[in-house]
């Protein structure tokens, strides 16, 4: 399958990290399941699909509420990420979006612009032999409002010195396609895996 792009004569690539250029969310589900486990709390499959782009704080902090319970939020989190971490051996790229990296590495800045740590997003694309070719990585504390806020695709456009209307944004999540659409950018949804 290949990912078509939308036209334009875009200055800039913004990519998403985990469904968008690695093929993490599998992953990820797993180190939540295993992580809440321990706290009796669980995540459904297509809630936390449904959730792609939240930050990770949040997600507890809803969890708990729901579930009535009271995890530890930084405890979880430090747990879900340690998981996470140690099946990273497993991880793969995005084949549609790793050709449009390549093709734009050089000749385009292209950034990362993520919810995720910059811990994760680091290990991700060390994993992957990618972390070379972003210009930029925004991630999680790097701005204020998550995604659908635009505020994380504004400051990559800023750093990159591209205007954000001359940006294309690559993402799999609703939140995503939200943020960039907000940011005045052109976006091209990712299929998530199970649409793959």
């Amino acid at each position: 399958m290949t990912l078509p792009l939308p036209p334009g004569d875009f200055q800039a690539y913004l990519f998403d990290c985990d469904g968008t250029i690695a093929d993490s969310m599998p992953l990820h589900y797993v180190a939540w399941e295993r992580a809440l486990a321990e706290w009796g709390c669980t995540l459904p499959e297509d809630l936390f699909y449904a959730w792609g782009g939240r930050p990770v704080a949040d997600i507890i902090v809803d969890l708990n509420e729901q579930q009535g319970l009271a995890m530890p939020v930084e405890v979880v989190a430090r747990r879900r990420e340690g998981i996470y971490q140690r099946l990273l051996p497993q991880l793969t790229a995005v084949p549609d979006v790793l050709r449009h990296i390549h093709d734009a590495h050089g000749r385009l800045p292209i950034a990362v612009v993520s919810g995720s740590t910059r811990e994760s997003v680091t290990a991700s694309l060390r994993t992957l032999d990618l972390l070379d070719k972003f210009d930029v990585l925004v991630c999680a504390g790097d701005y204020a409002r998550a995604k659908p806020d635009p505020e994380a695709f504004l400051l990559a456009a800023k750093l990159l010195d591209v205007p954000p209307q001359s940006c294309l944004v690559f993402e799999d999540t609703d939140f995503g396609i939200q943020a960039a659409t907000a940011a005045g950018m052109a976006a091209v949804r990712v299929p998530q895996p199970r649409q793959r």
